[in-house]
């Protein structure tokens, strides 16, 4: 049996839509059938999930990303994928299937011309932002916002087009056909820098397959000593991260400076999310950069530009080795997240699982987060009870919130009740609501 399902799980994996979800399938039968169990619930959850839809760093689909989690017995999962919606459909399908608490969200940098002369989220680029729209319920973008969807995913493919064709003419050796090379390692053909990363390691192994022609290869392309390579030459993560770094990051041949032009505004990615039933997120990388420097400031600005919702990576900003630099960022962690409780904005939390080495859920035990457990589980209650409500045009934006709740404290309150509440048994109860149902009588019937 063991093997059995071992092989399903692969198959959760693979490229073809068919295949992950015949594996599925097969998988809640076993369990249904009590021959599959899954871990007692818990309060963990990662609700910042990158899918092979965008970058995964262990090649995870949507669906093994919710099926991991149900068997883990979190409390909530969450897909977050780079300027596209591909994962959305299936993701809520696996969740409502094996029935865990689901909710999805859309990636992009965008400019922000408030702070067009300080560095933001993004390293090396003033005014351009990491930001995000969390709540999704669909693949596919409302008009009239569709196009700048796909104009999104169209500007992101020709930049990263760009930097192959940048390095491609540093690394004649291995230079990659875009196509051939590149668009093959993701199942929809979003290639991201990582995806590009990945390309040239497998190309130099190909035209390089004694070790140490490939050592001297790079050693020469990245001018750094063989010794150094050596040492990281058959770690395929910590070559990839060096390739990125050495190319791709500022100073590299295939950096491309940011160009306000090249990136959507703020508002034109919050009008994306909020007419598709997303609430527009704020992302925070660590409060060390100009423009996270006052979080009470940042979190302002993003509320006035519609902003609903924080996201928070919490595994970069506490967990370090050395105690003083652990203890500056687990004070720049603990500012922003009194600077959105303030605000009484949701925080979602998550580890990205972007790159090979990331944890699948956050330690809630450790010292820098387990004061914060409840207002995580908050957020994630509140995210999926917003996806639950936003389909009957009662999200946490919607007319009937603003009817309903005299401040946001109150509207906070309500999701978040409704979201812990909310088990699978109530789902289909829920799902029937209708508008002229008060918050009040909403949770009696939960009862």
């Amino acid at each position: 049996m063991l093997d059995k399902i071992t092989a399903l799980e692969n198959e959760l994996n693979s490229f073809d839509s068919a295949i992950r979800s015949q594996a599925l399938e097969e998988l809640n039968r076993l369990l249904e059938a009590g021959q599959l169990e899954t871990a007692p619930d818990t309060l963990a959850h990662n609700l910042h999930c990158h899918t092979f839809f965008s970058y995964n760093g262990y090649g995870f689909s949507p669906s093994y990303i919710v099926w991991i989690a149900k068997k883990a017995g979190h409390f909530a999962v969450g897909c977050v994928d780079f300027d596209v919606l591909d994962a959305v459909d299936e993701f809520l399908a696996a969740a409502e299937l094996l029935g865990i608490r689901a909710v999805c969200g859309l990636e992009t940098r965008v400019f922000i011309n408030e702070l067009a002369d300080k560095e933001i989220n993004s390293p090396g680029e003033p005014g351009v932002s990491y930001h995000m729209g969390v709540g999704f319920t669909s693949s596919r973008a409302t008009e009239p916002v569709a196009a700048i969807l796909a104009e999104m995913s169209a500007t992101a493919q020709s930049r990263t087009e760009k930097i192959v064709e940048l390095v491609n003419g540093f690394m004649t050796e291995i230079a990659l056909d875009f196509a051939v090379d590149a668009r093959v390692l993701t199942p929809a053909g979003n290639v991201t820098e990582r995806h590009v990363c990945e390309a040239y390691r497998l190309k130099a192994e190909t035209i390089f397959p004694e070790t140490e022609s490939r050592v001297a290869f790079w050693a020469d392309k990245l001018s750094m000593e063989n010794e150094a390579i050596v040492t990281i030459i058959d770690d395929a993560a910590a070559m990839e991260a060096l390739i990125r770094s050495k190319t791709m990051k500022s100073g590299g041949v295939g950096y491309v400076k940011a160009n306000p032009d090249s990136f959507p505004t703020i508002e034109s990615m919050n009008a994306l999310s909020a007419a598709c039933g997303a609430l527009p997120t704020i992302a925070w990388l660590n409060g060390e950069s100009a423009g996270e420097s006052d979080p009470e400031a940042l979190v302002a600005l993003h509320i006035a530009k519609g902003a609903a919702a924080i996201n928070i990576i919490p595994d970069r900003n506490w967990n370090f080795a050395d105690a003083d630099v652990k203890t500056q960022k687990t004070d720049e962690l603990n500012r922003v997240i009194a600077a959105a409780k303030k605000c009484h904005l949701p925080i979602i939390i998550g580890t990205e699982m972007n790159a090979p080495g990331l944890k699948l859920v956050d330690d809630f035990t450790c010292e820098a987060l387990a004061p914060y457990v409840d207002d995580f589980v908050d957020g994630a209650a509140i995210m999926f009870a917003h996806t639950l409500l936003s389909t009957l045009q009662m999200g946490y934006l919607s007319e009937w919130a603003t009817a309903n709740f005299n401040n946001d404290a109150d509207k906070y309150q309500f999701y978040a009740q409704l979201g812990r509440a909310a088990t699978t048994d109530k789902w289909n109860l829920i799902t029937k609501i209708s508008a002229d149902k008060t918050p009040t009588e909403i949770l009696e019937l939960l009862k």
